[in-house]
């Protein structure tokens, strides 16, 4: 039939993949919330086409995820998926109705980005002892780049040489649904990045060439490599719990805000498709004047 699971699934597949240009991993993640809700519906009702889906039959899924432990971010997100799911077959035909429209989102606890202060920036670039030869500069490399652009390590571990635009001092980046950001890159930055390609011309073998971040055998770094390398180095600077590549993304638009830039360009800088992912910064911002005003103003 044409609602079966099967079907309707891997149109909606084919949707995001080939129309909306998602990543492997952003349509995967949509299948697999997909197939846990089919697999839910399957135990509890039976074999269910995707006519007879009602809002009764969503919220029974919701509430059994919450009683098995799910946060609210991940029901969250799960409640994303079914509404781009039959907002897609509502337009094709499918549906006369969302079953969507009375599913309340429960609310989330606000929870604040983790960040490193200007300090131990400071130490983790001046007075941080790095590996030596290879490892060590790559490392550096990677450290740099994730605090000077504010990149993600997806995009990171990507960038391509071809990327690179030093004389007019910015980085092409192709972010979440392929979109293209331009960031621009500091002097300093720059004339780390010249140099660190200037000695991967010395690598003895270059298999991924193209790729601006190698390894000691010319390959093309992994994410779980970055995530270690970040992991360790942060260790050496801050005592705080989260310690990973985004950490570096959250004090890059920290530092930005704290300083006075304007929250539209961290927003564009970011790769934020929307304005509310980049205000949670400006809390930080706030905090900060307040401790200036209480350490300034005569009657504070």
């Amino acid at each position: 039939m044409s609602g079966s699971p099967e079907t309707c699934i891997q149109e909606f597949l084919d949707y995001l993949k080939f129309e909306k240009r998602y990543s492997q991993l952003t349509t995967t993640a949509y299948q697999n919330d997909l197939f846990q809700f089919y697999d839910f519906l399957n135990r509890k009702f039976g074999r269910v086409s995707i006519e007879e889906i009602n809002a009764p039959l969503v919220k029974s899924w919701l509430v059994d995820l919450k009683e098995h432990g799910n946060v609210a971010k991940s029901i969250n997100r799960k409640i994303s998926t079914l509404k781009s799911y039959f907002k897609f077959h509502l337009r094709m035909g499918k549906l006369e109705q969302s079953p969507m429209t009375t599913v309340v989102a429960p609310r989330m606890s606000k929870r604040l980005p983790a960040f490193i202060n200007q300090n131990e920036a400071e130490d983790l670039f001046v007075h941080t002892q790095f590996s030596e030869g290879w490892q060590g500069e790559t490392e550096r490399m990677i450290l740099a780049t994730l605090y000077g652009t504010g990149i993600r390590v997806s995009e990171l571990v990507n960038i391509k040489k071809q990327h690179l635009d030093l004389s007019n001092s910015n980085l092409k980046v192709l972010g979440k649904g392929n979109k293209e950001r331009i960031i621009p890159l500091s002097p300093e930055l720059i004339k780390r990045i010249e140099y660190y390609l200037s000695a991967s011309e010395n690598l003895e073998e270059q298999t991924d060439h193209d790729f601006f971040l190698l390894n000691e055998q010319g390959k093309k770094l992994n994410t779980r490599y970055v995530y270690s390398v970040v992991r360790g180095y942060l260790s050496r600077v801050t005592t705080i719990e989260k310690k990973g590549p985004h950490t570096l993304r959250h004090s890059f638009a920290t530092h930005l805000m704290n300083n006075g830039a304007d929250l539209n360009a961290v927003k564009e800088l970011l790769g934020h498709s929307s304005l509310a992912s980049t205000q949670v910064y400006t809390h930080n911002t706030i905090d900060k004047l307040k401790d200036i005003y209480k350490k300034a103003h005569p009657k504070a």
